[in-house]
């Protein structure tokens, strides 16, 4: 088995793995990325990320690669400088209104709050951020707002189950176009100013297409959705969708971001609402927007949902 690095050492730990006792399954090898300190380790939903390593000692899995960045009391100036950036974006009484909405979301569930329960275990979305969504659904259908509802970038499909169930709840149907390569992360680029640390989470990310397909088709809304496989600057340009009410940009880097920028913006409807995931997590994705607002002189005022997390009205 490949050598491991020690527990304490790790900072990030990206270990591609095939389980021993489904060897041959179509879905293998697995990928995970962990992050954080090493007393915290949490592979996110379900597993945790210290039983997974530990999992990893005993040789319940057979590794086929692993890679780490060590810490120490002086963490790299990468690591330093994108944590000191995303601190510089985070809003903390926001983000304190947010934790009480979902402590109150869970305890008292509306009409947000039901359907979160269906979608959170297939989205890697904060609570905020699928607020924000539901929110914006709501509005343009209250508002009337004409147009399709297209999300780029998926991974399990919990968002756009959430745009489906949102609709049905209204009773204002509409058209879902979801664009993924459903294999991951693409690599970023050298315009993502984060490349050296962006770079470690390709592969990430994964849904299946059947995964997806079947959990729409399991609650009742895959009638009118149209799953796009392929990379953004394959399939977005040509993509069929005539008019978009709301867009979601789940991209992460600058490429992802800049070519459903300039594809998909002018399909917007005047009110539309364009939500951007990765705003004050990946520097990609915040300078493809800025740089398409300059561009084009656009002026708007970006509303802000959590950390990362960014929503705004396109001008009349």
């Amino acid at each position: 088995m490949t050598q491991l690095p020690r527990l304490r050492d790790m900072e990030k730990h990206r270990a591609v793995f095939e389980d021993e006792g489904h060897a041959g399954k179509p879905n293998l090898p697995r990928t995970f990325r962990l992050s954080g300190t090493c007393k915290s380790y949490s592979a996110g939903k379900p597993a945790a990320r210290r039983v997974l390593y530990l999992a990893l000692r005993a040789g319940r899995f057979r590794v086929a690669q692993v890679s780490c960045m060590k810490v120490s009391s002086n963490p790299l100036p990468a690591v330093q400088a994108f944590r000191a950036e995303r601190k510089r974006h985070r809003n903390h009484w926001v983000d304190g209104l947010n934790a009480f909405a979902e402590w109150r979301d869970r305890l008292l569930p509306g009409g947000f709050g039901r359907l979160h329960r269906q979608v959170s275990s297939h989205s890697m979305m904060s609570h905020a951020r699928l607020r924000g969504i539901y929110d914006a659904v709501v509005a343009v259908s209250q508002q009337g707002v004409a147009g399709a509802f297209a999300e780029c970038g998926t991974a399990r499909g919990g968002c756009a189950a959430l745009m489906g169930l949102a609709c049905r709840q209204l009773g204002q149907p509409r058209e879902l176009w979801i664009f993924d390569t459903f294999e991951g992360l693409p690599p970023p680029s050298a315009e993502d100013p984060d490349f050296e640390l962006a770079r470690a989470s390709t592969g990430t990310c994964r849904g299946e297409y059947n995964e997806v397909r079947g959990l729409l088709k399991r609650l009742g809304v895959l009638e009118g959705a149209h799953l796009v496989k392929g990379l953004f600057q394959d399939t977005v340009p040509t993509a069929e969708v005539r008019q978009i009410a709301l867009l979601h940009l789940d991209g992460d880097w600058y490429d992802s971001t800049r070519v459903c920028l300039e594809h998909l913006y002018d399909k917007v409807s005047p009110g539309g609402i364009i939500q951007v995931d990765d705003y004050g997590h990946w520097a990609g994705a915040r300078k493809a927007l800025h740089e398409f607002f300059d561009l084009r002189g656009i002026r708007v005022d970006l509303n802000y949902l959590d950390y990362t997390g960014r929503q705004f009205r396109k001008p009349a």
